[in-house]
């Protein structure tokens, strides 16, 4: 399947120069949208994972789904302020500053193989942060993966766990959003 051609491409946005690989319309397309969801949930299954972790947004949108399928539990790296209760926390450094991610205490088990989902790998921050935060927590890191890899921005690089894309995509494609 050849995912790009079904990903708009929305330019300059969130700001001038920046291309936003919109995955909402992969939303929009059920049959495209579970292929992806059953290629990622092999991904996890094969890894044997025992919880799927989905990063703040739209790794909830892949990552539930995925633990649905699997019948694992799913749980939600939240920017900070977001969950209740004992908090572990991961401070990351963003292109201006810094901001912290954080799960809730408990949730991953010593020792728990855990596949760590989003929607787009850019610079790998926040992948890399969620990643030291389950190990913080006592997981161990069997998959990581997302739908989109900006390949361009290196963020592979700064990962020290298994990492997985579906597409590498180019900062600024040669064709125009859909």
């Amino acid at each position: 399947m050849t995912l790009l051609k079904h990903i708009e491409i929305v330019p300059n946005f969130p700001k001038e120069g920046i291309n936003f690989y919109d995955i909402q319309s992969l939303l929009k397309k059920p049959a495209i949208w579970q292929n992806i969801i059953d290629d990622l949930s092999a991904r996890a299954k094969q890894q044997n994972a025992d919880i799927i972790i989905g990063i703040e947004s739209r790794g909830f949108l892949t990552g539930l789904p995925i633990a649905q399928a699997l019948n694992l539990p799913f749980g939600m790296a939240r920017k900070k302020g977001k969950l209740p209760g004992k908090l572990i926390s991961q401070e990351y450094s963003l292109e201006y500053g810094t901001d912290v991610i954080e799960l809730q205490e408990g949730l991953i088990a010593t020792g728990a193989r855990v596949a760590i989902m989003d929607d787009l790998l850019a610079t790998g921050g926040t992948m890399k942060a969620t990643g030291d935060l389950v190990k913080k927590a006592g997981g161990e890191i069997v998959l990581s993966s997302c739908i989109i890899e900006l390949h361009e921005l290196g963020g592979r690089e700064k990962l020290d766990f298994p990492f997985e894309a579906l597409l590498q995509a180019p900062l600024n494609p040669a064709r125009k959003p859909n």
